[in-house]
């Protein structure tokens, strides 16, 4: 473990960049609207004041252009579905995209966004949209890998991904992110990364790595760097503050007025940088309150537990000690067995409870397991379902005051199919850098403010602090 200052020792200081000088660098010429593929719904905790869609035919993605905003988010949740379902989501947003802009006389770019720890469908996803570009008459010059997210210790330097924090920072592949069982990894220098996940297809030395010293040169420097660049060829940056992101932004923005095309695989915090928006302030209770466009019909919110990892259980057991809230569990035995009955009644007594405060929804921590994975599978997928059904007869009965989902896939699954939203508006994040709170802008729970509260993010206090924001 290597602390900040012995990683950059020996390269340029920050350099100060606000984000208006990439707003007006990227006002120079037409900017293209950026299509964010986010392949988990947590990737819009960086930003703000940005569309949001669960469903993508070109009508979603017309009124997505109509909102008139430098980008749209369109939440894939591809990072938990096989290889070739997450391949066909990104042909059908970027057709969809292309439909509903070439209609418009809009021009679109990709970006796929990512974990800032390397796992997700690399590089299936990204050259997915390169062909699709292709089919549309656009080469693609350099497919351009930026996984850096300062807010959650996730910096690039020499070439080599760390995640870590005041502590320290570790080499991302000696981490447990590295094992995971479908996205694992050996290689924490992000050219060999690509080596390794391209099976050798694309070797680490065809890969052009701009250093921190070339970033801090600025954008004259960056451009230079880029401009042999072709052929779809892979691009690793460093990066470890908010004000090297934008000077990257206005190296590309300088790169692609001298005709260079990309295709963005990135953290969080990169299309924030890239549109020049300024780093949005944790949401106040008035702000949450000018943020509903229904007025709830009980008093309380709704919190939708999915994620069982050990952040999650701490911060639910504080929430409990605060008094914040009642908990219905739902039982997965009786839920498989007895289906329709037990959920009906589990939704009345949510119902009923929410009347008189917040309530916490989640599973029986029992797990339940078949003869086989496959089995297992089923049986997930089946206490998924019956979370989401509770949700939905909840919405359609009466209007929270709030909803949270807690874990990846649980807010992707509560908001598409619970409350049945295929737009929503992303309003800004509920604590510095984390935590996204969004205007649900159709289905039954529309005007409700609708939070995506990652498994991991926060400290133990975070669920207490925000349920008690939006409480007020």
């Amino acid at each position: 473990m290597r602390t900040l200052e012995e990683l950059t020792a020996g390269y340029p200081d920050p350099v100060d960049v606000a984000a208006a000088d990439v707003r007006a660098a990227a006002g120079r010429d037409a900017e293209p609207i950026f299509i964010v593929l986010d392949d988990d719904p947590t990737g819009t905790q960086s930003v703000a004041d940005l569309p949001v869609l669960t469903r993508w035919q070109p009508e979603d993605l017309a009124w997505a252009f109509e909102q008139g905003k430098p980008a749209i988010y369109v939440m894939t949740n591809s990072r938990s579905l096989a290889p070739e379902d997450a391949e066909q989501i990104n042909k059908d947003v970027a057709a969809a995209a292309y439909a509903a802009a070439e209609q418009r006389g809009i021009r679109v770019a990709f970006v796929s966004r990512s974990d800032s720890t390397l796992r997700g469908h690399f590089p299936l996803e990204p050259y997915t949209l390169a062909d699709m570009a292709a089919q549309h008459g656009q080469d693609t010059d350099g497919i351009v890998i930026v996984p850096a997210f300062g807010d959650a210790g996730r910096i690039t330097v020499g070439g080599v991904h760390y995640a870590g924090g005041a502590g320290g920072y570790t080499p991302v592949g000696e981490t447990e992110f590295a094992q995971d069982a479908t996205f694992g990894f050996a290689s924490s220098n992000l050219a060999e990364w690509v080596e390794e996940k391209t099976g050798g297809d694309v070797p680490a030395d065809r890969v052009l790595h701009l250093d921190l010293a070339t970033v801090r040169a600025g954008a004259d420097a960056i451009a230079a760097a880029l401009a042999g660049v072709a052929d779809r060829q892979p691009v690793t940056v460093d990066i470890v503050t908010e004000e090297d992101l934008r000077l990257l932004s206005l190296g590309l923005i300088k790169a692609e007025e001298s005709g260079k095309t990309f295709i963005y695989r990135v953290g969080p915090p990169f299309v924030r940088a890239r549109i020049g928006q300024e780093i949005p302030e944790p949401l106040t209770a008035q702000a949450v309150a000018e943020s509903r466009t229904t007025e709830p019909t009980v008093p309380g919110g709704l919190i939708v537990v999915g994620s069982h990892v050990p952040t999650t259980t701490r911060q639910l057991g504080a929430l409990l000690d605060a008094e914040l809230a009642e908990v219905v569990e739902l039982d997965v035995a009786r839920a498989l067995d007895e289906g329709d009955s037990y959920l009906d009644s589990l939704a009345k007594t949510v119902q009923e409870k929410l009347a008189g405060g917040n309530v916490v929804v989640h599973t029986s921590r029992t797990l339940i397991t078949g003869a086989d994975k496959q089995e297992s599978l089923a049986i997930a997928r089946r206490v998924s379902q019956a979370v989401v059904d509770v949700v939905n007869a909840t919405a359609h009965a009466l209007t929270p005051r709030f909803v949270i989902a807690k874990g990846g896939i649980t807010s992707s699954d509560v908001a598409s199919k619970g409350l049945e939203m295929g737009h929503a508006t992303v309003i800004g994040p509920m604590q510095p850098g984390i935590i996204s709170l969004w205007r649900l802008d159709d289905g039954p729970a529309a005007g409700v403010p609708y939070i995506v509260f990652a498994g991991n993010v926060g400290n133990d206090k975070s669920l207490v602090e925000v349920t008690a924001t939006l409480s007020k």
